[in-house]
C-alpha cells in the first residue's frame, strides 16, 4: 500500500501539473471506483478548477473552486497519472478527469485513476473544517506545521499495546504503514513487539523523529517501489527500495550490526527487523 512519502509524492505531481486547470470533462469506469459515501457522481466536478492539492497521512485531495473536495485514497495499488488526453488508455484505468488548459499550457491533459485491486477510490466530500469529511478522523501527519509530538508521544506511552501496532494506527499519527514502521524501528534500535508503556518518552520520541527522517529521504527518492504498482504521476516508479535496511530482508545481513534480519507474522502482515540491535 503506498504510504506517505508515495502519496505525498503524487501530491507534489499533481500540484505541479494540474493546479490551475479547470476539470472539462470527468468519467468513472468501475462500480468501485467512486467511494459509496460520495455526496455527488464524479460528475459534478466538471466545471470547477484545481486550486491546490492537499494531504494528510495517506490521503490526498484536489481543492476546487466549490465548497466541496474530491479526496483520493490510493488503497492498494492506485495510481493517479497525468498524461495527455492522446495516450493510450490503461487496462486498469477506473476513472479519468479531463483538463483545460492552465496558467502555462495550454495542452489537454488528463487525471487518470488507475487501480489493478480496486481498493482505492475517489470522492466528493464537504469539509470538515479544513479537510474532507473522510480525512476528518485522521491524525495529523509528522509533517504538518500543527504537529505536536509531545502529545502524540503522550498518547503513545498511556497504550498498552505494541509499538508497532502504535505508529500505524492512523488517529495516533498519520501516513505510516508497514515499509516505514519497520524501517523507523531499526533506526531507533526498538523491537516492534515492545509494549508502549515499557517504552521512555524519549524512546518514542526517537522513534517517532527516525520514522519522519527515513520518510523525508523516501520523498527524495521518488518513495518505495517494488513492483508496477506504484508509479507517480509521470508513471515512474520510486527508488528508497535500495536505501531499506530491513524491510523485505530477511536473512540477510543487518547494516548496522551484521546479525541476521529476522521476518515474524504482525497482524495479518509481517515485521522485519534485527533481533542482535531491537531489544
Amino acid at each position: 500500500m503506498p504510504e506517505l512519502p508515495e502519496v505525498e509524492t503524487v501530491r507534489g505531481g499533481l500540484n505541479q501539473y494540474t493546479v490551475g486547470k479547470k476539470i472539462i470533462g470527468a468519467e468513472s469506469y468501475h462500480p468501485r471506483a467512486i467511494k459509496p459515501g460520495s455526496i455527488a457522481p464524479l460528475q459534478a466536478v466538471i466545471g470547477a478548477k484545481i486550486q491546490a492539492v492537499n494531504r494528510r497521512g495517506k490521503f490526498l485531495w484536489l481543492r476546487l473552486d466549490r465548497e466541496y473536495a474530491l479526496v483520493a485514497h490510493l488503497g492498494m495499488s492506485g495510481q493517479l497519472l497525468v498524461q495527455p488526453a492522446s495516450a493510450p488508455q490503461q487496462s486498469h484505468l477506473r476513472a479519468k478527469l479531463d483538463l483545460a488548459g492552465g496558467f502555462a499550457s495550454k495542452q489537454s491533459d488528463q487525471i487518470r485513476f488507475i487501480d489493478q485491486r480496486t481498493f482505492g477510490w475517489l470522492s466528493i466530500e464537504e469539509y470538515a473544517g479544513d479537510v474532507p469529511t473522510s480525512v476528518r478522523h485522521i491524525a495529523v501527519d509528522p509533517f504538518e506545521a500543527n504537529f505536536d509530538i509531545k502529545k502524540v508521544v503522550n498518547k503513545i506511552k498511556s497504550k498498552k499495546c505494541a509499538i508497532k501496532t502504535a505508529i500505524l494506527n492512523q488517529e495516533i499519527l498519520s501516513g505510516i504503514g508497514n515499509i516505514y514502521a519497520d524501517e523507523a524501528l531499526w533506526r531507533a534500535r526498538v523491537h516492534p513487539e515492545i509494549i508502549c508503556e515499557d517504552l521512555s518518552e524519549v524512546e518514542i520520541k526517537n522513534i517517532i523523529t527516525s520514522a519522519k527522517r527515513v520518510m523525508k529521504s523516501a520523498i527524495k527518492s521518488g518513495g518505495t517501489s517494488f513492483d508496477e504498482q506504484y508509479k507517480n504521476v509521470n508513471g515512474e516508479s520510486g527508488y528508497f527500495s535500495r536505501s531499506l535496511k530491513v524491510y523485505g530482508r530477511e536473512g540477510q545481513r543487518c547494516a548496522r550490526c551484521g546479525g541476521a534480519i529476522h521476518r515474524i507474522a504482525f497482524a495479518n502482515r509481517s515485521s522485519h527487523f534485527c533481533p542482535c540491535c531491537q531489544r
